[in-house]
């Protein structure tokens, strides 16, 4: 696999074979207490042994005990975090446990705690994060956008190339305990153009759905015609449980649900018949 940067946001990622997979997390929180750390490894050495890249889609950190920080709770920061040197902890520590990672991580997105710190702190973490797992791990890993493209080019029968077009978009809004996410993939539905995949994340539901569009399309041989093309659109879930039995907290107190863990796995399949290339993308949770 090869990842090729076209742009601040804009990323080419060199795939082989007829079938793909592409990890797609977000939301990770890996810095607060209750991010579910067990399920992420099990999740990244899945990806791991079976050379899946990795695409996280921002909220990687939490970063909410900060001096200032309206948001802090004693409660919710790691007794490795708790000094005078948190930000600074905070990098170090997970530059450390994504160590083993660093060759299949290839990109990660600013979510809204990344921004709030770069707002507040004047400091970039996500970014300080990368360059020292790259200079310690002789790694890759390339920051992203708060949203951007991930262009996955794959290559086979030999020389057969095709490309699926991935729109990432962190999110915004509290999502909706009714319609779960819906409204924001619609309003996806009527932002971007000639995408192939729509994936976000923010609100912390994990699921996903296909759209259909008409099309018209045009060859040298036969000349102008209708096609239906299939549209993806994934909601990917969150790594902190914070919910818990539902008896206090922020998270409780506003009303809001157990929300689903864990990230999605992007699958694209294609196949030759005669002249054509058919495509077929779907996405599942990580299995047991």
């Amino acid at each position: 696999m090869n990842l090729i940067k076209h742009g601040r946001n804009v990323h080419e990622l060199q795939l082989d074979g007829k079938q793909v997979h592409v990890a797609m997390l977000s939301d990770l929180h890996w810095d607060n207490p209750h991010c579910d750390r067990e399920l992420l490894k099990k999740n990244l050495d899945f990806c791991k042994e079976n050379n899946i890249p990795v695409v996280i889609n921002g909220d990687f950190f939490c970063l909410m005990q900060g001096r200032g920080d309206n948001r802090r709770n004693k409660s919710d920061i790691l007794p490795e975090h708790n000094n005078a040197r948190y930000l600074d902890s905070i990098v170090e520590t997970a530059v450390e446990w994504f160590s083993p990672y660093a060759d299949i991580i290839k990109i990660v997105g600013y979510g809204n705690h990344e921004t709030a710190i770069i707002k507040f702190q004047e400091t970039d973490i996500l970014q300080r994060f990368v360059d020292l797992l790259n200079f310690k791990c002789s790694s890759k890993v390339q920051t992203g956008g708060y949203g951007g493209w991930v262009i996955v080019k794959q290559t086979f029968n030999g020389n057969v190339q095709i490309s699926t077009k991935v729109k990432y978009y962190h999110g915004s809004g509290g999502g909706g305990v009714v319609t779960k996410g819906a409204l924001n993939l619609t309003r996806a539905l009527e932002m971007y153009e000639d995408f192939d995949v729509f994936t976000m994340g923010h609100i912390h539901e994990n699921s996903s759905r296909n759209d259909v569009r008409e099309t018209i399309t045009h060859n040298s041989k036969n000349g102008y015609s209708i096609k239906q093309k299939e549209l993806h659109l994934m909601l990917t879930g969150t790594y902190k449980e914070e919910y818990g039995e539902g008896a206090y907290g922020w998270h409780v107190e506003r009303g809001a649900p157990p929300k689903p863990l864990g990230g999605r796995i992007l699958k694209i399949e294609v196949k030759k018949v005669d002249n054509l290339v058919l495509k077929n993308i779907d996405s599942f949770k990580f299995p047991l």
